[in-house]
């Protein structure tokens, strides 16, 4: 079977719902279907704070049904192949959705398989994630008595890339209040080559690591974990290896013939999982030769289908993979499909790159890092209004923005197709 409709939307996450209620805010009887084959929605910023023990997972959910706008056609069901060149989106299921426009915003799936041991390890013996089961971190955090507390992620893309220093200073804080700090060596170990790529926020967050005491370590991509000996293996992706460093007594360094290979024992790891587009996204001819829905980078247009746009995490686009940067390309897209109705062409509007991180440095402290493109600091002048007028400094405003009044705008107003 076939239908047919104006516009569809693949992903039932923030940009899915987001841009479906923008387009029927704008044009009510608009025909607009979302495919999504997930029962429940997910608020999962606040994961971060589930996984610290200060917020219920259940408060992060809520029923997929309660946020479909009232007017679009809700297709329960996965997307199985795109096909650009016909307009046409086939389900799982073996029917078919033929569409005018296409919005792609399936968000990314976890594939744990990537790194060697972690599918056999991931949710037992203190191997925990917040992006899988921020429940168990927490059940992680509470039961440490002590040790090797390390903290990683992957060398692909992540949605929020902050999130496991977030994870890192959380529990640090946590230990440091139960009196497990002189007991615990705290370990961040990231392939990258900086605690942060905006330099206004790099400073206080190694001010942030030095408080801590914490470890960090740059160029260390995880790439086995043995949780029969509770290890795990970092390869180091240093320009040159020499500059892989290794002077602190619990960590161990095994030589292999052209690279270098890093042991590290843990009592608790954290890992951000591996994270890919969905085999539908990666099997297609939109996407660009790292695996990422090929778009402009201004207009969010696919580059080769102009009746396509991407948007969120699968998007080929330089900048985090965070709601932030979803909330300021929804307009453009949602602008440019119903100028494009009315043949007047993309919208004036392009997306310089935004991207926000709210970075959690301990209980009732935050910075927020907001950025574009060029990993320039720009603020958003709606925070004067809580009072904060330097957001590279830590403040239990920022705090409350996290916890509170962030998620009430999310289910509030976001979700209700409001632009905020």
């Amino acid at each position: 079977m076939k239908t047919q409709h104006t516009v569809v939307v693949i992903g039932g996450g923030t940009g899915g719902i987001m841009t479906a209620a923008q387009l029927l805010k704008r044009a009510p009887k608009l025909d607009v279907a979302i495919i999504e084959p997930a029962d429940s929605h997910y608020y999962q910023p606040a994961f971060t704070l589930v996984g610290a023990g200060t917020y219920d997972y259940e408060d992060t959910k809520r029923p997929m049904a309660s946020v479909i706008p009232q007017n679009a056609q809700w297709i329960q069901d996965y997307a199985a192949k795109i096909d650009g060149a016909n307009n046409t989106v086939t389900l799982k299921s073996g029917d078919e959705v033929g569409y005018e426009y296409l919005v792609l915003s399936p968000g990314l799936v976890m594939d744990l398989s990537l790194i060697e041991g972690l599918e056999e390890a991931m949710g037992k013996d203190g191997v925990c994630s917040n992006y899988i089961d921020p429940n168990y971190t927490w059940e992680v955090i509470k039961n440490f008595k002590g040790g090797n507390a390390v903290f990683t992620q992957p060398t692909t893309p992540i949605k929020c890339g902050g999130a496991p220093q977030k994870a890192a200073y959380m529990s640090a804080d946590y230990f440091r209040k139960q009196g497990l700090a002189a007991k615990t060596n705290l370990v961040y170990a990231t392939p990258g080559s900086v605690i942060f790529g905006v330099k206004e926020f790099a400073a206080p967050l190694m001010e942030v690591i030095h408080r801590y005491h914490i470890h960090f370590k740059p160029f260390y991509a995880p790439v086995k974990i043995d949780s029969i000996k509770k290890e795990v293996h970092f390869k180091s992706v240093a320009p040159d290896d020499n500059k892989c460093t290794i002077n602190e007594g619990n960590v161990l360094k095994e030589s292999i013939v052209g690279e270098s290979t890093i042991i590290m024992p843990y009592d608790m790891l954290h890992i951000a999982p591996p994270q890919v587009a969905p085999t539908f996204i990666r099997e297609s001819d939109l996407v660009n030769a790292a695996g990422w829905v090929d778009v402009n980078h201004h207009t969010l247009q696919h580059n080769k289908y102009a009746n396509i746009f991407g948007i969120g995490d699968v998007a080929a686009l330089p900048t985090a993979k965070t709601g932030a940067a979803i909330r300021k390309q929804v307009p453009i897209v949602v602008d440019s499909i119903l100028r494009l109705q009315r043949k007047e062409g993309l919208s004036p509007k392009v997306y310089d790159g935004y991207s926000s991180c709210p970075l959690v440095t301990g209980y009732g402290k935050m910075l927020l890092a907001e950025f574009n493109y060029k990993n320039e600091f720009t603020p958003d002048p709606k925070l004067k209004q809580l009072l904060i007028f330097d957001s590279t400094k830590e403040h239990w405003r920022m705090w409350i923005l996290k916890k509170y009044i962030l998620p009430y705008l999310y289910w509030n107003k976001m979700m209700k197709g409001q632009d905020v």
